[in-house]
Formats: structure tokens, C-alpha cells, sequence
């Protein structure tokens, strides 16, 4: 017989879970809080908990994580009428066997169910879980996954898994589909959340200037190497180093990074001493990387390195439950530019995204919303879709403004009588920025990049300094 603890704060709950689960097989315990559920498991030491998460006082992850301090091997389902992905991922991290949303599919529930208590016996007992660490400042509240679909909460629940580890991550998805999100999301959650998460995209920077940003140099080390300085390994060492575009690595870059991921040390470019380096590696790509392997441009060691856990982001027209959500997300977002009021997304707007195929993803939808922020006048943001369909505009009807506009902070739409030269002044400090990251902060070759003189160049830094 299998004892069974039901732990929710609404008996009709409980009763129903009871005649649900009613047969000579169970047994079962019942607690309408915390401190009842508690109690409740540590004298009856049931087989299996079923758990809801909204309850008064403490809620059902407090009592997870008490639950797995005393016995790590006792699976918990938790059930919820509420699915957000914050939650989704800390019931996964604590150690929950499963989440189940009400109201419930009722074979897959039971199915779940018999499939942990048969594999109660065999499951190894994993690591005591430690509390969760201080969120990391570099995690902003605007950066968040968002996704109530049944495709995103697996993701979810992967990341709650897998982010208590130290094994190297690969994300694999096509452009656009959030993958350094995923990235800073297995940050948060792990126990390296205290430390840096580092992101580098390894298609945006040159080869020759690639190598000295993964791995620092000294100084002298080549021309334009005026002081000593450490690369992204480094900064990330006890974090996490994000290597977005994994698949557009050089092939010598690759070896080197190979050799960081085999033996944990590296050497700065003109030095002799190792260092050792303990940095959490997840890389991404939107590339066929198996494809690139026997195209002999893509190592098949460094790979397996690599891919000890693969996350697959679905694209968004897999996931089109998730596009209001997602919407008003963005919404929210981008319209603090419009001091601070919130607009609002017609049924018609609404019914369009859903029905767009979405090539650019998450960032495509995020754009056409930014977009519209920028340039609706009223509170209500109506759709316009090209005649062939292929492309979808959402603005104000009565607005048509160049591309470049939608880049541009909003704040600086909003100054009257001064929005051509602080536009001019916002693309030439991006620019003067790129450059000087481009060559290594090299004066001289941003300037010849820039085609403009070293004394102009000069000057228009010593001007943005002063802004």
C-alpha cells in the first residue's frame, strides 16, 4: 500500500484527489497549510505528496524545499491553478517530480502519478538542495522569460533542472527565440547567481580580436597593447560565460576553448602562466552544428563538450498561446517612453499576431511592439499588414515614420525642437563605441575605421564624455 499525503488549502480539493485516487493501493494523509503539511510528512513519511502551491502562510515551495531537506527521494507533484514561469522553475529546481496544472487532465495525472511511485525505488538520491542565493544584479526585471504554452513550461522545467548542475549547456534555436534569456535564467537559478554571467557574441567580433577578448592579454602583447587586461573567461570565473554564436567560432578559437572546458585553465595572450579558471559555460546557435561537423567546420569534440545538456527553444509559431501574453509583456515594457501610460492592444491587433507566421521570432514581435509604442497616438495600437501579407506593421493608422525611428530611445521623440541632434549624437556615440570595440579600443584604427581623423575622433569621445 502507498501512503499519500494531499496538501491544499481547499477541502473540496482534497475530497476530490480522494475519490479520484480511491483504491485499495493508497492510502492517505491530508494538510490545509504549511506547517500541517509538515508536520503531517515527518509522522506519516508517505510515498508520494501531492502539493498546491497557493496556500495561506508559507506557500507550497516553502514546503518543497523542507520536504526534500528530509527526504530527498520522495517524489512531489505539484499542482497549481497558477503557472507562471518564475514558479514552473523553482518547483523544478527544488526537486519537484512533476507540475500539473488545474484543472487537471485526469489520465495524465494519474499516469504521473504511478510513473513516481514505480520509480520511487530506483531513483538515486540527488544532492541536499541549498537555498536559493541573491538574484543576480545583472539580471534586469524587464529580462524574463515569458510563456504560459505547454512547449515554454518544458523549457522551464529544464532549466529548473538543470541549473543547480555545472555542466556545460548548449542552447540551440533559431534567431530570436530568447536564447540568452534561457542563459541568464539558468544563471539566476543556480548556485553561481552571486558571481558574473558574461555574454559574448562570438559572430559580432572579429577573429583576431576574439581571441583576446575570451582570454585577455598582457601587455605588449601585440600593437595597441598598452596594459595588462583579463578576458571574459576571467570575469567570469565562479559565474557563468554566455557564448552566444557558437557556431561561428574559428576553428583554432574552437581548440582553445576546448582546452578551457577539458583542463579549466587557460593562458593570457603573450604569457606563459596558466590560470585556472572556474566558469560555467553555456553556449548557443541557431546553426545545424552536426551539419557543421561534417562539413569539417565545427569540431566534433568540442560539441560533445558542449552539449552535455542541449536546450531546444521552440520557435515562436509553436507557440502562439504564448503571443497576447508576450504582447502585453512588451507593451508594458516599452511604453514607459509615453510617461509611464500603459496602452492597450485591440482584439483585431491581437487576432493578426496570432496569425503571422513570426520568421524573426520573439525579437521580430518585439520590435513590431516597440514599433508601435513609438508611434501610436492614442491609447489603442491597431493593426496594418502589408498586401502581400508577408510582413505585419502594427502603428497608428494615421502615422508612417522611417525604420530608424523604431531604434531610438523614445524619451528623445518626446523633446521638442531637439530630436535631430540628439538622434545625430545617439547614432554617432554607438557608432564611436562599435569602432573602438571593433579594434580593441585602438584610437588610431577606430578613427581609420571610422574614416574620420584621430583628432576628430578624439574630440567627439571627449565630447560624449561630458553628456
Amino acid at each position: 500500500m502507498y501512503r499519500l499525503l494531499i496538501v491544499d488549502d481547499e477541502q473540496s480539493v482534497r475530497y476530490s484527489f480522494r475519490k479520484l485516487l480511491n483504491s485499495p493501493q493508497y492510502s492517505f494523509k491530508e494538510a490545509a497549510d504549511a506547517d500541517e503539511a509538515i508536520a503531517a510528512f515527518t509522522s506519516y513519511l508517505p510515498n508520494l505528496v501531492i502539493l498546491d502551491i497557493e496556500m495561506p502562510g508559507r506557500d507550497g515551495i516553502e514546503v518543497l524545499k523542507e520536504i526534500k531537506q528530509i527526504s530527498p527521494l520522495t517524489p512531489v507533484i505539484i499542482v497549481t491553478a497558477y503557472g507562471s514561469g518564475d514558479r514552473v522553475i523553482k518547483a523544478m529546481k527544488y526537486g519537484a517530480y512533476e507540475y500539473i496544472e488545474k484543472p487537471f487532465d485526469i489520465p495524465r495525472l494519474i499516469s504521473v502519478i504511478e510513473d513516481a511511485l514505480k520509480k520511487t525505488k530506483t531513483v538515486e538520491t540527488p544532492a541536499r538542495i541549498r537555498d536559493q542565493r541573491r538574484v543576480s544584479a545583472s539580471v534586469q526585471p524587464e529580462e524574463t522569460l515569458v510563456g504560459e504554452s505547454a512547449a515554454i513550461k518544458e523549457v522551464f522545467k529544464l532549466i529548473g533542472r538543470v541549473a543547480t548542475s555545472d555542466a556545460s549547456i548548449l542552447i540551440v534555436g533559431e534567431s530570436g527565440t530568447g536564447k540568452e534569456l534561457v542563459a541568464r535564467a539558468i544563471h539566476k537559478y543556480s548556485e553561481r547567481s552571486g558571481k558574473q554571467f558574461i555574454a559574448i557574441n562570438c559572430a559580432a567580433i572579429p577573429e583576431s580580436l576574439l581571441e583576446s577578448e575570451l582570454f585577455g592579454f598582457e601587455k605588449g602583447a601585440f600593437t595597441g597593447a598598452d596594459k595588462q587586461r583579463a578576458g571574459k573567461f576571467e570575469e567570469a570565473d565562479g559565474g557563468t560565460l554566455f557564448l552566444d554564436e557558437i557556431g561561428d567560432m574559428s576553428l583554432s578559437l574552437q581548440s582553445k576553448l576546448l582546452r578551457v572546458l577539458q583542463e579549466g585553465t587557460l593562458e593570457r595572450l603573450g604569457s606563459s602562466k596558466t590560470l585556472r579558471i572556474d566558469a560555467r559555460i553555456v553556449a548557443a546557435t541557431n546553426r545545424n552544428l552536426e551539419k557543421d561537423i561534417v562539413e569539417k567546420s565545427f569540431r566534433e569534440d568540442l560539441y560533445y563538450r558542449l552539449k552535455v545538456i542541449t536546450i531546444s527553444l521552440p520557435p515562436l509559431r509553436m507557440r502562439k498561446d504564448d503571443i497576447p501574453l508576450l504582447t502585453h509583456h512588451f507593451l508594458k515594457k516599452h511604453s514607459g517612453g509615453r510617461l509611464g501610460a500603459l496602452l492597450e492592444i485591440s482584439q483585431d491587433s491581437l487576432k493578426q499576431l496570432e496569425e503571422y507566421s513570426w520568421p524573426g521570432n520573439i525579437r521580430e514581435l518585439e520590435n513590431v511592439i516597440k514599433r508601435a509604442v513609438i508611434l501610436a497616438k492614442g491609447n489603442i495600437i491597431e493593426p496594418e499588414i502589408s498586401p502581400k501579407g508577408e510582413e505585419i506593421q502594427i502603428s497608428a493608422p494615421e502615422e508612417r515614420q522611417p525604420k530608424l525611428v523604431s531604434y531610438l530611445d523614445p524619451s528623445i521623440l518626446g523633446k521638442e525642437g531637439e530630436i535631430y541632434r540628439l538622434a545625430v549624437d545617439a547614432l554617432e556615440k554607438e557608432l564611436i563605441e562599435w569602432a573602438l570595440v571593433q579594434t580593441g579600443r585602438n584610437q588610431v584604427k577606430a578613427a581609420k575605421l571610422l574614416g574620420i581623423s584621430r583628432v576628430m575622433l578624439h574630440e567627439r569621445i571627449e565630447k560624449h564624455k561630458r553628456v
